[in-house]
C-alpha cells in the first residue's frame, strides 16, 4: 500500500492524524507528515483518514 497525499490540496486540518496516527502526525512546523509506505494492516485506519479528510486530499494506491 502506498499513501499519496496531495500537498497542494492539503490544509493541514489533521482530522488524518486522530483516524490513523500511526501513519499521520502534525510536523513541528504545522504542517502534516505522512508514512508514505505503511504496514498493510493499517489500512482500514488509512481508509478511515482519507473519508476524513475534509478536501479528499489522501489517496490510496495498492
Amino acid at each position: 500500500m502506498r499513501v499519496v497525499v496531495d500537498m497542494n490540496r492539503c490544509q493541514d486540518h489533521g482530522q488524518c492524524v486522530f483516524a490513523a496516527p500511526d501513519v499521520f502526525r502534525m510536523g513541528g512546523d504545522g504542517h502534516l507528515v505522512h508514512d508514505s509506505a505503511p504496514d498493510d494492516a493499517l489500512r482500514d485506519e488509512v481508509e478511515e483518514a482519507a473519508d476524513v479528510c475534509p478536501l479528499q486530499a489522501i489517496r490510496i494506491e495498492d
